[in-house]
């Protein structure tokens, strides 16, 4: 009985896939329908992901008492994602995106709830582990950009990451602002302020999960494969090669390069933001509106960026990238001390320049690779994007505490320096013609 159930159910399966194989309005709908779950979860993601942004570095320092390790927390939870990364890419790559996003966010939640209760005990240990855990929710929440991308057309791309991030920004930009309120309501049930952030977070990590685990049906990826290969079947039987579905190498090698630069940038900066403000008078509510506006810039461009990115091209995109991060660095480092408008500034640039960096280089992954290998190679680049971040985050506080804040954001800002020679040489390579349709660069 088990097996004639198992049995039927693979065939309900092939039935459901070929249906949609065979009808381009079917996965035109499908398309679309993955684009809502995507942003839907995306918002609660999104409040999840900024609690560890925004109070994360300043458990630390209140638990250990120095500045110099308050990157570590930054760290951990990226160094946290880049093993969910892989798990997230290879439980995507096996059974697809559905049960990989699902379990990355549930995780994330899991991580949250433990960052909670070593608040409320004190306990450092618990603290750095489950700050591990908790960036499952951040490599999942970036992971889900590449969901909404399984349908899309090569012209499509750019618009599909940046529609999903759009939504983003609904939480991502809540999170920080109700740094007061959660810390109320976590001190009204016995736990320390700086826990509320990571009560709102732990809701939002395991909501989103579970829209994904209900909602994501039928998975957009197994049927991008199907779409696949039943694709290559039809050129096997007209004798064609299947050159043109083969990974782009050198394709994929850039946009991960565009990618992990812009993350290292990012994250060095925005980690040490808030001790910077705390440091020089900045209260907990200052601090909210500014990571909030960072955050904000992150995600919202997102209206525009994607369009212009498959409209103007990767290549110049990612050039604007490099730049406006650089006037970043400039102006954080050169912002007094207690201006909070030329950190606003500063801040907001910076999320504007990952933005750029990051769905430019998104759309370059997804046109480098195949549905078939697709999801392996998306969960391998993110972990290289959470080591970056992990790193950047690490050595923030170590460089601030031998220098300062401004020697920091003006290094952040020269390193981002770099992607216009990367881009520059795939440019010349390719050609701006394939950048512009997808092929790659």
């Amino acid at each position: 009985m088990v097996n004639e159930d198992h049995i039927k159910a693979l065939d309900n399966h092939s039935t459901c896939l070929q249906e949609y194989v065979n009808s381009p309005e079917k996965q035109k709908a499908l398309y679309k329908r993955t684009l809502f779950v995507v942003s839907v979860s995306q918002i609660f993601g999104g409040a999840g992901l900024a609690a560890g942004v925004t109070v994360g570095a300043l458990i630390a320092q209140q638990m250990l008492g120095t500045d110099a390790y308050a990157g570590v927390p930054t760290a951990l939870f990226t160094l946290g994602s880049a093993g969910a990364a892989w798990l997230v890419g290879k439980l995507s790559q096996k059974k697809g995106r559905r049960a990989g996003l699902t379990t990355g966010f549930i995780l994330g939640g899991v991580g949250a709830i433990g960052v909670i209760f070593s608040a409320i005990l004190n306990s450092i240990f618990l603290l750095f582990l489950s700050l591990l855990v908790y960036g499952s929710g951040t490599a999942t929440n970036l992971q889900a950009r590449y969901a909404g991308t399984d349908l899309a057309k090569a012209k499509q791309r750019g618009t599909a990451v940046s529609t999903a991030m759009v939504f983003t920004t609904f939480g991502a930009v809540a999170g920080p602002n109700l740094v007061d309120v959660m810390g109320d309501f976590a001190l009204s049930i016995g736990a320390p302020a700086l826990a509320g952030p990571f009560i709102l977070a732990a809701v939002a990590y395991i909501v989103a999960g579970l829209v994904f685990y209900i909602m994501l049906r039928p998975d957009p990826l197994l049927i991008a494969r199907a779409i696949e290969a039943n694709k290559q079947e039809r050129d096997t039987q007209k004798n064609l090669t299947n050159t043109e579905q083969s990974t782009n190498k050198k394709g994929v090698a850039v946009g991960a390069t565009v990618m992990v630069l812009t993350q290292i940038v990012m994250v060095a900066i925005m980690t040490m933001t808030p001790v910077h403000m705390r440091h020089h008078g900045h209260g907990l509510t200052e601090v909210g509106v500014v990571i909030g506006f960072h955050i904000g810039s992150m995600y919202f461009p997102s209206l525009f960026t994607g369009v212009l990115i498959d409209k103007i091209g990767r290549t110049a995109m990612t050039i604007a990238s490099g730049i406006i991060l650089l006037l970043a660095g400039l102006v954080a480092a050169m912002a007094p001390s207690d201006s909070m408008v030329l950190l606003l500034v500063a801040l907001s640039l910076l999320g504007l320049g990952w933005n750029l960096g990051l769905i430019s280089g998104t759309a370059q992954i997804v046109d480098a690779t195949e549905p078939l290998t697709r999801a392996k190679t998306q969960g391998t680049i993110d972990v290289l994007i959470a080591l970056a971040g992990a790193s950047g985050g690490a050595l923030s506080g170590m460089v601030v505490a031998q220098s300062s804040y401004a020697v920091l954001s003006l290094s952040g800002g020269i390193l981002s320096l770099i992607l216009i020679p990367v881009i520059i040489w795939a440019y010349r390579s390719t050609g701006e013609n394939k950048v512009k349709v997808g092929q790659g660069l």
